[in-house]
């Protein structure tokens, strides 16, 4: 395993110790970046205070979408079948009601294998034309 790379606080210039606080990211491109703050460090009260707000906000919107999102899918599943079949509408009303019902049977997200059967299954890809002669 790679040593992670030690960013220094700019607030507290906190070393590796038994009383800090040791913040660990793994980076976009691999490898993990760690730094470390001293108990009453400003840049670590104000990093908590911002995960509790996200943390808090998410539990928010996650209350309000499980309450509002069984009527909109009422509205979606009934106006569907209204929509004139045969029309170019058809393949995304399809493969929308059917993205929704995915998500309806699941409490977590629709897993985006799950989202690429749906849309190849409503637009498929297309196949060349042996009879075209063109070049």
């Amino acid at each position: 395993m790679t040593e992670p790379e030690r960013v220094d606080c700019t607030d507290c210039f906190a070393l590796p110790g038994p009383d800090n606080t040791r913040v660990a990211y793994v980076k976009t491109g691999g490898g993990i970046s760690e730094t470390w703050h001293t108990p009453g460090c400003p840049a670590l009260a104000i990093m908590r205070i911002n995960m509790e707000e996200g943390s808090k906000r998410v539990r928010e919107q996650d209350a309000w979408a499980r309450g509002v999102f069984p009527a909109a899918h009422e509205r979606l599943r009934k106006a569907a079948p209204g929509m004139p079949a045969g029309t170019a509408a058809q393949p995304f009303v399809d493969a929308l009601t059917e993205l929704v019902q995915a998500q309806a049977n699941i409490t977590g997200i629709v897993v985006l294998h799950r989202w690429a059967e749906i849309l190849e299954r409503h637009f498929p890809p297309e196949l060349p034309d042996p009879d075209r002669t063109d070049e």
